[in-house]
């Protein structure tokens, strides 16, 4: 795939996730009898360049693994997705990424990740790739790379009029993210907890989440878009606040249903819908991203969203 195909470019983390399945989330200091365990490929800018692939759009990454099996086994997956990888570097000093997730009976979950060679992304990776940049429709980012790199990223995509995402996740350490920065975000999109941790407001409800949007846009960014699980979303941007209720499902794991709702909101957009359409589509998607375990096992296809909204619209 050459770079004047890249429809979104994804710069962000990849990480082998090691799943641990247990009938609640153990109290610290507990060890606690779990029911299952898997191994699977990971890393929010990973899922996320998988879910947009998968969902339709041509992909290209930037980011680093380290030379071991890990890493090996991402970029493996990813050229099999179809995404374009050359930007994704091998790091021989440290390892790739893992993440270490437990997931409950209720499908909630706790992740700890180690970022290993996702640490050492530097805003030099980002300007070597300036090619896909200025190729690119829209560009994509998480917290899961150092800080500067994603600025840098920002920078380089506001610089070429890009449509810029960025996903807050995880939230910086104070809180805080750089106003600067936001200003050449169009979208941010934090999930609740990001979404109060960083307008320092409570965000336990629709309104809640509206007030919070509606603070974190005064930082500079031009839309803000809240995802709240089971409550759906809501979006605050130019016109009316609006929120999207979530499509009704039977919820078995929700590790990637954030990055697959972002993928599909992503993959749509590319495709030249309106924002209101790529809502709805990121929403399809990740209600049968819950519906299955894993994180990029459970990211679901074009053509199982499509049929999804054929059975829907019959009723």
């Amino acid at each position: 795939m050459k770079a004047h195909a890249t429809e979104v470019l994804v710069v962000g983390s990849l990480n082998m996730d090691l799943t641990a399945f247990a009938p609640r989330l153990p109290l610290p200091g507990e060890t606690l009898m779990g029911t299952g365990w898997a191994t699977a490929n990971g890393g929010k800018g990973g899922n996320q360049a998988v879910a947009a692939a998968r969902l339709g759009a041509r992909v290209a990454m930037i980011g680093r693994v380290g030379r071991d099996a890990h890493g090996e086994a991402l970029r493996a997956a990813l050229i099999a997705e179809g995404i374009e990888c050359d930007a994704i570097n091998t790091d021989p000093l440290h390892p790739t990424g893992v993440a270490l997730i437990t997931v409950d009976s209720r499908s909630q979950n706790t992740i700890v990740v180690i970022a290993g060679s996702n640490a050492e992304l530097s805003s030099a990776d980002i300007d070597a790739q300036r090619e896909l940049f200025a190729a690119a429709t829209i560009v994509l980012f998480q917290l899961e790379t150092p800080l500067p790199s994603v600025r840098r990223g920002i920078e380089l995509a506001a610089e070429h009029g890009k449509f810029v995402i960025l996903n807050p996740a995880p939230a910086p350490e104070g809180a805080i993210l750089d106003e600067e920065m936001l200003t050449g975000v169009t979208l941010l999109v934090p999930n609740e907890t990001e979404a109060a941790q960083l307008s320092q407001l409570p965000v336990t409800s629709v309104e809640e989440a509206i007030l919070a949007a509606q603070e974190l846009r005064t930082r500079g960014c031009r839309e803000v878009i809240v995802t709240l699980g089971a409550l759906g979303v809501v979006h605050v941007g130019r016109s009316e606040p609006r929120h999207y209720p979530a499509q009704a499902t039977q919820a078995l794991d929700t590790t990637a249903a954030g990055d697959t709702f972002i993928g599909g909101l992503a993959a749509s957009l590319a495709r030249g819908d309106d924002l209101t359409q790529a809502i709805y589509f990121g929403q399809l998607a990740a209600s049968l991203s819950v519906s299955r375990s894993g994180a990029q096992t459970s990211i679901p296809t074009l053509a199982e969203v499509s049929e999804l909204r054929r059975r829907l619209a019959r009723g």
